[in-house]
């Protein structure tokens, strides 16, 4: 570090001083902040945080922010979330694209070096032993006995599984996130499918990429889930979600990973919902209907539609609504611990329809409503580099964003080298045909 350098530093921990001595904050001894000079100015050059900084809470010389229990939280870098075993993984999860034969020659090799070479207990889905294309696979067929299975929608695998990868697409992580309503295992998804926007690993080097995870080499992106509860009319307290006489649950409360949807259905009429944040009637939407998303799901339905494309470490809940009646709904982003309540306009002419991922979709009569928070169980992805890189290339590769042709430099623009800034389009086009005529007569 030389001498402006340390200047610098020093400028920085004066002023942190002076800022916190003002603000009534702890105090540093001068001696212990000069010994941190040289770490304050590495991180002031570059910083690896994904998180916003924490702001200054004193506002001129009089106001502040008023502190209370709830502004007491701690917020982990995701820049920081990485993956780490307090004991080795014994179960793994092997979840696989359906109805795909290209996928079934990895996945028996996959499985095979999972159970003969790691010594784990596989498990895997009651159908894929019914598949009679893996009896043709040697390798399969001896280890076939060895596999655990279980149903979904009968067997409850909360606490049973250490470890989860995906063979497929995308459809298959939506698929893990269903089979887990609470707390998910850390998630390895391979691009085995068609688009793959959150599957980073390649097949081709399996054995290394699961090693280093299982080692605990990898970093993780925590992708959000949506609470979606439905409450029907006269069924539950519209208070407490919970009928106090009969304790009964609400027929339907699921988490989901991409989105929540609103739809007309099969009614020609245009959906006509309200929409509340917090008990605040923000809007009506008049259209086909109302994408609720995570940032997860900010590039799949939710793009098509209009939304912008969020990062999935942003804490956020994505507003958009499909083909509105109207020149000014824009799509638009709340903050994450707001709750959202939808239900059918009083005057709607037809009833809407709901779905979550895609799946389980119900019709939403009139007096009832839909309920949407954030989850505190979200998805732990695995990254294939780290947050920020896995994102961007997704970005690029599935989606070619901002991908056009580059503009030519002046220079290699010969068209415009005889003309001026005074030249218009009729003079250019003039010159253009008269070199045409001379190019016949030649």
């Amino acid at each position: 570090m030389d001498e402006k350098d340390l200047q610098l530093a020093r400028a920085m921990v004066a002023a942190e001083l002076e800022e916190r001595q003002q603000g009534d904050s702890f105090f540093i001894s001068p001696k212990r902040s000069l010994d941190d000079s040289e770490a304050k100015l590495k991180a002031f050059r570059r910083t690896r945080s994904l998180n916003a900084p924490s702001p200054v809470q004193q506002f001129g010389p009089c106001g502040r922010i008023m502190k209370n229990s709830a502004m007491v939280m701690t917020i982990q870098d995701p820049a920081s979330q990485r993956l780490t075993w307090y004991k080795p993984p014994l179960t793994v999860l092997v979840i696989k694209k359906v109805r795909d034969v290209s996928v079934l020659s990895p996945f028996v090799q996959l499985v095979h070096w999972l159970i003969e070479e790691k010594r784990m207990v596989v498990f895997v889905e009651a159908s894929v032993m019914e598949d009679t294309l893996l009896d043709k696979f040697s390798s399969f067929t001896a280890i076939k006995d060895k596999l655990m299975t279980f149903r979904d929608g009968k067997d409850n695998l909360t606490d049973k599984i250490d470890f989860i990868i995906c063979m497929g697409g995308d459809g298959t992580l939506l698929y893990a996130s269903l089979l887990f309503q609470q707390s998910v295992p850390p998630v390895m998804a391979f691009h085995l499918g068609s688009l793959g926007f959150l599957t980073p690993f390649q097949f081709d080097n399996f054995q290394d990429q699961v090693n280093n995870v299982l080692e605990g080499n990898a970093a993780l992106t925590l992708r959000s889930r949506l609470r979606c509860i439905i409450i029907r009319k006269n069924e539950l307290d519209e208070t407490n979600a919970i009928d106090k006489k009969d304790n009964k649950k609400p027929s339907t409360n699921i988490l989901v990973l991409n989105e929540v949807v609103v739809d007309r259905g099969p009614s020609p009429y245009l959906s006509n919902i309200d929409l509340f944040i917090d008990g605040k009637h923000i809007t009506s939407v008049q259209g086909d209907g109302l994408i609720v998303s995570t940032p997860t799901g900010s590039t799949a339905y939710a793009l098509s539609a209009g939304a912008s494309m969020v990062h999935p470490s942003v804490p956020a809940i994505m507003v958009t609504p499909i083909c509105p009646h109207s020149l000014s709904f824009r799509p638009i982003v709340v903050p994450a611990g707001v709750e959202l309540k939808i239900s059918i306009s009083p005057d709607s002419r037809s009833t809407s329809w709901v779905s979550f991922d895609g799946r389980n979709r119900q019709e939403l009569k009139h007096g009832d409503s839909l309920r949407v928070t954030m989850s505190i169980y979200p998805l732990p992805s695995i990254c294939e580099q780290d947050q920020i890189s896995d994102w961007f290339d997704s970005l690029a590769e599935c989606l070619h964003w901002n991908v056009r042709k580059k503009q030519k430099h002046l220079d290699e623009l010969t068209d415009l080298t005889h003309s001026s800034s005074d030249d218009t389009l009729d003079s250019l086009d003039q010159l253009d045909c008269t070199d045409k005529e001379q190019q016949q007569h030649q």
